[in-house]
């Protein structure tokens, strides 16, 4: 049975595909603050994935076995988190502690990070159907400082929920701040209880609203459910969302424009009634 691996491949797709990101920068039909709100926001749902990452990797199975083993080995933890993260668990308050260290650690991502993730599990069982509240300490990545809380929900049979009630990013060198509010619910539809990731299928939605670094105000919403098929990592499969600003801009994503779910880089974007095929990252 899968447990916060499945959800952390989500939500890495979710930064990495559900906003339109680096490739669509010269498209003439993506306004500018669409694309600095596209940018922020795939840096803060990436910092999602890390978040489910943190619970998965650093909780220990049995909180009254005082050396009981960790959901994941040590090398399993330096491959997601990087040679000089550390982890630790306090029994006593439920708290786990990934600390990066005072000066920047090259992560596998390819990112650099220090400070602390904050992982307070609310029950005294620390696993994914405990819930925990994930914020951050000193924190920052490549520079730019983060702030945020989230709380991750055990909705049952495999699904679970993710909100954001604060959190922001304070960019490096004066380069504004972005933040945000978020709700997700990613309900499994098929694949739970079996061993095997490629029968999962998951229908995602939610919303999310605030202010990218260039001080305009975004709201997205997923219009239609969002279809992510454990067969098909990198994208989703069918689903649409919508994104506004306070400057009038909208922008529709299709991930599904030929009707048929397949496994592929093609969406459309129709911003202010033109519709373009895209290519996503």
């Amino acid at each position: 049975m899968r447990t916060l691996a499945t959800r952390s491949l989500l939500l890495t797709a979710l930064a990495g595909s559900l906003f339109l990101t680096a490739c669509n920068k010269h498209d003439d039909a993506s306004p500018t603050d669409d694309i600095a709100t596209a940018e922020d926001q795939s840096e803060a749902n990436i910092e999602n994935a890390i978040s489910t990452e943190a619970v998965q990797a650093a909780a220990p199975t049995d909180p009254e076995a005082r050396n009981s083993p960790y959901l994941t080995t040590d090398e399993q933890f330096r491959i997601k988190f990087g040679s000089c993260a550390t982890r630790t668990y306090d029994f006593e308050n439920r708290l786990l502690t990934i600390d990066f260290g005072p000066t920047n650690c090259l992560c596998a991502d390819g990112r650099y990070r220090r400070g602390k993730i904050l992982v307070q599990f609310m029950t005294a069982t620390p696993s994914r159907r405990a819930g925990a509240t994930v914020t951050r300490q000193d924190y920052y990545v490549n520079d730019n400082q983060h702030t945020a809380t989230r709380i991750f929900i055990d909705l049952g049979n495999g699904s679970f929920s993710v909100d954001v009630p604060s959190a922001s990013i304070i960019r490096a060198n004066n380069g504004g701040t972005h933040s945000w509010t978020a709700h997700w619910e990613f309900q499994r539809t098929a694949g739970y209880g079996t061993p095997q990731v490629s029968d999962d299928v998951f229908s995602v939605t939610g919303y999310s609203n605030g202010t990218n670094r260039r001080n305009v105000g975004y709201s997205s919403t997923i219009q239609t459910p969002l279809i992510k098929r454990g067969d098909c990592p990198k994208y989703y499969v069918a689903g649409i969302l919508s994104m506004s600003n306070t400057n009038g801009k909208t922008m529709t994503l299709n991930y599904d424009p030929s009707g048929n779910q397949a496994c592929d880089k093609t969406a459309t974007v129709t911003v202010n009634g033109r519709t373009r095929t895209i290519t996503l990252r």
